[in-house]
């Protein structure tokens, strides 16, 4: 039954009562509007295909987007590059504004267009992906009832596979950018990155394959290095793997323990902790500023030199690249594919493809 009461001089308020069901109101500007609302929801009631949209009219995207990155990101093995992809689905205020029940397909693909004016479509499509999880998460278990759009949104077609490999040239001025950034006897700091963590995380990336997320949860008492192996307990994939180390990765987790405070300094079978104390964040940032740090450096060299600088050094690099490099590399070592998606960690033998990129000149050589 639908009651309606006047609100001042400009609005009436409708209320829908039915038994067993929670009562519904509104407030509109017109009568008319209010008893058109009011119609359409008995007829839901009456043919049980009521939907208590109360939550969805009330919250915004930009409160559930807040509340999924407080409450449910952190028990995720990806929260900081998540609670990343909701900051930037949330500065657009144009989507994140919107009410819940004003989240459609056409709102979302207007959105998708502006991300990629910006971004690749590889960017955009992992972010919809944290969208349509805070929806559905939402409507399941917030009761903020919302038809989840994402399905009828054309996704944007996927980058093809990265072939970046580093130059000798390019991993040379990339590790002089790495290193030197202590603090010297004056104070200053040397041209390098600050982060001490940095330069040996790149290094060990390179020689292990190993991925970030990965390297950030290493922790000592998975190393052993008189077996030279490091034990991943959990991986992206869900799979526990341990990783075999290369004689070079056994030196650079000794030169490690050297970083390590003198009262943190136990024999190796005892060290507990994080391998790597630092953050995504701080190596993501760490990373992408030695990168330009080294681009700057090598154009300098090349104009003291008098030579003209080689196209794209050092463009388009990002950190994921090193696994890209470190897969091509071992697969110089490790001719059988199953060994070598036992170090990668890679379960799909065709994921694995789009990491191992050899170089033809090397593959020319084979043939000889």
């Amino acid at each position: 039954m639908a009651t309606f009461t006047r609100r001042g001089d400009l609005q009436w308020q409708v209320k829908v009562r039915r038994k067993g069901y929670p009562v519904q109101s509104r407030t509109f500007m017109y009568r008319e509007d209010a008893e058109k609302w009011a119609r359409g929801l008995e007829r839901e009631l009456e043919t049980s295909g009521f939907v208590d949209r109360r939550e969805a009219e009330k919250n915004t995207l930009r409160a559930v987007l807040e509340r999924y990155r407080k409450e449910v990101t952190p028990g995720k093995k990806s929260a900081d590059i998540e609670s990343i992809k909701i900051g930037v689905i949330l500065k657009d205020a144009a989507l994140s504004d919107l009410k819940m029940s004003a989240i459609t397909s056409a709102a979302v693909a207007a959105w998708r267009d502006r991300r990629l004016a910006v971004v690749t479509g590889g960017t955009v499509n992992r972010e919809i992906d944290v969208l349509s999880a805070a929806l559905n998460h939402a409507r399941r278990e917030w009761g903020i009832h919302v038809e989840n759009p994402i399905p009828h949104v054309k996704r944007p077609e996927k980058s093809r596979a990265r072939e970046r490999r580093f130059s000798i040239e390019e991993e040379k001025y990339l590790f002089a950018a790495l290193d030197g950034g202590e603090r010297r006897a004056d104070g200053t700091f040397g041209k390098g990155a600050r982060n001490p963590w940095l330069a040996p995380l790149v290094k060990l990336a390179l020689e292990t394959a190993m991925r970030r997320g990965e390297l950030l949860a290493l922790q000592w008492e998975n190393v052993d290095l008189k077996r030279r192996t490091a034990h991943l307990p959990d991986t992206k994939n869900g799979d526990s793997r341990t990783v075999p180390l290369s004689l070079k990765a056994v030196e650079i987790f000794k030169a490690l323990q050297h970083l390590r405070s003198d009262d943190d300094m136990e024999e190796d079978e005892h060290e507990a902790g994080a391998v790597f104390p630092t953050t995504a964040m701080a190596l993501r940032k760490g990373f992408t500023r030695s990168v330009e740090r080294a681009r700057e450096e090598y154009i300098s060299d090349s104009k003291k030199a008098r030579r003209k600088p080689v196209a794209g050094f050092l463009e388009d690099v990002h950190f994921h690249d090193t696994r890209h490099e470190a897969a091509s590399r071992l697969a110089e070592k490790l001719s059988n594919v199953l060994e070598l998606s036992a170090v990668t960690g890679h379960r799909d033998l065709r994921m694995l493809k789009r990491y191992y990129h050899p170089r033809a000149e090397d593959l020319a050589k084979k043939l000889d």
